[in-house]
């Protein structure tokens, strides 16, 4: 199975999206221990419960989490020619035991295959892998690039490890050899226990998130050991942007405490990974495109979940200080960029 090839008759790429499978069956009895997201039925066949396997309620999902029909629906009705689907992040389950999780992760991709094959001109694919295991993350790695996928999908920490742990190394340097995209998606919020109330962990933590993905990839030298890996960054790169004056003074001020693997300037890595453009607000886009570069911010919405942008790119489009050329590398040139599309 080869790579999505982007038609030129394409101008509009929701470069962050997800689904989960219809049903899976129960994680625990498979595996023999707790610990799992179900999907459990509704009243409505239109919408479905994630529950814990304790019981404990997650979240109501509709359809358009899981049935491509739907999504399809709400691409049509607001002009998105393709969308780049991978998984929900509460389901990477890095915590389980290793194998357990690459035979899960098996099963996400094998269903996120099917789409990208049933609908060749719509989705686009990034695959999820035991991250906790590199070894067997390379193994998933090989296989999914193999079938197809141009990318994968990783938390912005792995089980509190931040994305510098050189236990990781070994996943960079196999996605840098084998052309393979990584898109860093918030989850595992730190804080998030002292944080319950207000929604926090979503509005304050996942932006807090994304900073510590990029700051430990930029200080831990990850994208000077791997000059020619692809990164993307979820919800605008975070908080990083706006306090990334600060980072970099912090850099100069405490190189002893900051900058021990010797790198350079925090500010010079500007350019050198992507993020989307989930802000919601078109000065912040337009801080963000200063800051990274406006070839390095893909349009995305995060779908179909009420945090994202499910206007589908409408502030990008009204935004009349925005050039033409400027709104045609949002919503299709860079995420293609990123993808190697």
């Amino acid at each position: 199975m080869t790579r999505p090839i982007l038609h030129s008759k394409v101008n509009k790429i929701d470069g962050h999206a997800h689904i989960m499978p219809s049903y899976w069956p129960s994680l625990a009895d498979q595996y023999g221990y707790k610990g799992f997201i179900q999907l459990e039925d509704d009243s409505s066949a239109d919408t479905k419960n994630m529950c814990r396997d304790d019981g404990v309620f997650f979240r109501k999902v509709s359809r358009n989490c899981w049935d491509p029909e739907a999504i399809l629906v709400d691409m049509n009705h607001h002009n998105v020619d393709m969308m780049v689907l991978c998984t929900i992040p509460v389901l990477f389950n890095y915590w389980a035991k290793p194998q357990d999780t690459l035979d899960w992760s098996m099963f996400l991709n094998d269903h996120l295959l099917t789409i990208q094959k049933k609908y060749p001109d719509r989705f686009i694919s990034l695959g999820t892998l035991p991250m906790q295991d590199a070894k067997l993350a390379v193994q998933e790695l090989e296989r999914i690039a193999k079938l197809g996928m141009p990318g994968i999908e990783i938390g912005s920490n792995i089980n509190g490890l931040n994305l510098d742990d050189k236990s990781l190394f070994p996943i960079y340097e196999a996605a840098e050899r084998l052309n393979m995209s990584i898109f860093v998606h918030p989850w595992n919020m730190m804080g998030e226990k002292e944080m319950t109330k207000y929604w926090l962990p979503w509005l304050v933590g996942m932006p807090a998130e994304e900073s510590r993905a990029i700051c430990s990839m930029i200080f831990g030298g990850v994208f000077d050991s791997f000059p020619n890996l692809r990164v993307m960054f979820a919800h605008g790169g975070g908080s990083f942007a706006l306090t990334l004056g600060r980072i970099e003074h912090g850099y100069h001020c405490r190189p002893d405490l900051v900058n021990v693997n010797g790198v350079k300037n925090p500010r010079d890595y500007m350019g050198k990974f992507w993020v989307d453009g989930i802000t919601h607000d078109s000065k912040a886009l337009q801080y963000i495109m200063d800051t990274f570069g406006d070839n390095k911010v893909a349009y995305g919405t995060d779908y179909p979940f009420p945090l994202g942008d499910l206007d589908h790119g409408k502030f990008i489009e009204s935004d009349d200080r925005l050039l033409n050329t400027q709104k045609e590398k949002l919503f299709k040139h860079n995420i293609q960029a990123f993808l190697n599309l």
